[in-house]
C-alpha cells in the first residue's frame, strides 16, 4: 500500500483552505449583521483585528489540509474523483460543521435560521474545497 503523496496532499489541501477562506468571507456579508445581533443580545463582540484575521487564514488552511488528508485516504475505498471527494466533504461536515452548529443551538447562541444558513454554506463550501482539494491531489 503506498503512502500519501505528500506534495500534492500540500497543495490540494492549501487550495481547498483558501477556497474555504475567500468563500467564506464573502459568504458573511448574508450574516454578519444577523450574528453581531445575536452576539450582542448576549452581550458578546467579535473584533476583527490582523490577530483575527490570521487565526481565521490558519483554520481554514488546517480544514482544507484535513479534507483533502481524508479524501487521500478514501481514495483506495471509493476510487479517485468528485464521488470520493464529495462523500468525505459531507462526512467531514456532518462530524466538524453539524456537531458545532448543534452545540451553538443547544446554548441557544444564535437564532435557529442563522445556524440553517450557516449549516447550507458550509456544506456549499466543503463540497468545493473537497472538489478542488480532490482534483489537484494525484497519487
Amino acid at each position: 500500500m503506498k503512502g500519501i503523496n505528500t506534495g500534492r496532499w500540500l497543495a490540494g489541501g492549501i487550495a481547498a483552505g483558501v477556497l474555504v477562506w475567500l468563500l467564506e468571507g464573502a459568504a458573511s456579508v448574508l450574516y454578519m449583521a444577523d450574528m453581531e445581533a445575536a452576539m450582542k443580545a448576549h452581550n458578546l463582540a467579535i473584533e476583527m483585528n490582523l490577530h483575527t484575521m490570521l487565526l481565521t487564514v490558519l483554520v481554514s488552511l488546517i480544514l482544507g489540509l484535513t479534507l483533502v488528508f481524508f479524501y487521500a485516504s478514501a481514495r483506495p475505498r471509493f476510487g479517485p474523483g468528485p464521488r470520493a471527494a464529495v462523500i468525505v466533504a459531507v462526512a467531514l461536515w456532518l462530524g466538524s460543521t453539524v456537531i458545532a452548529l448543534v452545540g451553538y443551538a443547544i446554548m441557544g447562541l444564535y437564532p435557529h435560521s442563522m445556524l440553517v444558513t450557516w449549516a447550507g454554506i458550509g456544506l456549499v463550501e466543503m463540497v468545493l474545497a473537497a472538489l478542488v482539494g480532490g482534483w489537484i491531489y494525484r497519487e
